[in-house]
């Protein structure tokens, strides 16, 4: 979370849930147009769309809880539950596919002992499907947080994942 958008949220984060909700989609006017936006904040300010702000947003901007939800379901970056400490993606396009890409998925589903979408029991990892990193030059290409990798292939992956778990042993 950026420090503006920190210092932004810091004024409701005491308010119970559903009045923080309220609140962020106040400051965004109650606009159905923002509803992305809003969605983003109420994600930055509580690790996940909570279920029961999503009745609450469509209330707020005078939409079906349903709309509110197709929107949630639809974009991968709204998480219906909180992300783990670190983000895998793992690019799933043709590129990377046709360069032994597709052979990472299965690997890090089994690695991780998770599948695409969720996080690792410990909550440390969550694992995610994406379908460019635009790297493709380089592929096939993993994202992990913020920084991208290029070239990866099952023993480049292995070492990759070690070091988060190393990590965290610290």
């Amino acid at each position: 979370m950026s420090p503006a958008m920190k210092e932004k949220l810091r004024p409701i984060n005491d308010l119970p849930e559903e009045a923080r909700v309220r609140e962020i989609c106040a400051r965004h006017h109650n606009r159905p147009e923002l509803l992305l936006e809003i969605l983003h904040e109420i994600q930055e300010s509580f690790g996940s769309i909570p279920r029961d702000s999503v009745g609450i947003v469509g209330e707020s901007l005078n939409l079906s809880r349903a709309e509110v939800h197709g929107v949630v379901s639809f974009y991968h970056d709204v998480r219906q539950l909180p992300a783990g400490r670190h983000l895998v993606k793992i690019c799933r396009a043709e590129s990377c596919q046709a360069m032994g890409g597709n052979r990472l998925g299965p690997l890090a589903e089994y690695n991780l002992g998770c599948r695409f979408g969720e996080t690792t029991a410990d909550g440390r990892i969550t694992l995610e499907a994406v379908y460019c990193l635009g790297n493709c030059a380089l592929s096939p290409a993993v994202m992990v947080d913020d920084r991208l990798y290029g070239r990866v292939d099952a023993r480049r992956f292995d070492e990759i994942i070690d070091g988060l778990r190393a990590e965290a042993a610290e």
